[in-house]
């Protein structure tokens, strides 16, 4: 969360149809897979490259090193940021969402703007993280780990909720508050005057809207469709 300084700113061929939908599940089963594995691994593979490599016969495999072999390769990058395994993020997201009733799509589009979900960036003002929480918010929310991705997604959202909560569901007004200070807004009554907040408000807004409109997470359980199914293109 920053601060504002006062004085800145195909063939029709039945064949073919079932080649395509096979081949189309595996590659979805492969990156599931890859996904799942590599939220389990220590961080110290966050920079290594995973590759799903999917056989003729649709048998998945995975390995750090490329091959030769004559076999669809698929490279599962991160969704989000390479210091945070997509998962992890996803379900912190979905968790604090409902525990402290915020869109997923608004807290997600938050973070975005506020740190392109790396999880150890940190401002010139010092805010912390994911949701770019400064010291004293943290500790107003009960955050003690600022680099936890659980916490810090949690003590944003519990900020926001509060903002929200301050500005009568003004979606807006608690953007505002989020970037600048509540007491800015409160000052002004409306969007401060100033062209950071202003901007950062249009900017959420247009990833919230996003987010909404386009569907923000992955299902976290993945079911692998029948090998005789046909798929919709």
């Amino acid at each position: 969360m920053k601060r504002v300084q006062l004085h800145n700113e195909p063939d029709s061929n039945d064949s073919g149809h079932r080649g395509f939908s096979l081949r189309g599940a595996a590659r979805i089963l492969a990156c599931a897979v890859v996904i799942l594995i590599a939220n389990s691994l220590s961080t110290v593979l966050a920079e290594v490259q995973v590759y799903g490599y999917v056989r003729p016969m649709g048998q998945v495999s995975l390995t750090i090193v490329p091959t030769n072999e004559p076999v669809v390769a698929v490279l599962c990058k991160a969704r989000y940021h390479i210091g945070v395994a997509d998962l992890e993020l996803e379900q912190a997201v979905s968790h604090a969402a409902q525990q402290h009733h915020v869109q997923p799509a608004l807290l997600l589009a938050v973070m975005k703007a506020e740190s392109s979900f790396n999880p150890t960036v940190v401002s010139k003002a010092g805010a912390v993280g994911l949701m770019q929480l400064i010291p004293e918010t943290a500790i107003r929310h009960g955050v003690r780990n600022l680099y936890d991705t659980n916490e810090n997604v949690i003590g944003g959202a519990k900020h926001l909720r509060y903002l929200l909560d301050r500005f009568h569901g003004n979606i807006r007004l608690a953007l505002a508050a989020y970037n600048a200070g509540e007491r800015k807004v409160d000052r002004y009554g409306q969007i401060p005057p100033y062209k950071e907040t202003q901007d950062y408000v249009k900017k959420v807004l247009v990833y919230y809207r996003s987010y909404k409109k386009e569907g923000w997470i992955m299902p976290v359980v993945m079911t692998a469709p029948s090998a005789h199914a046909r798929q919709p293109y």
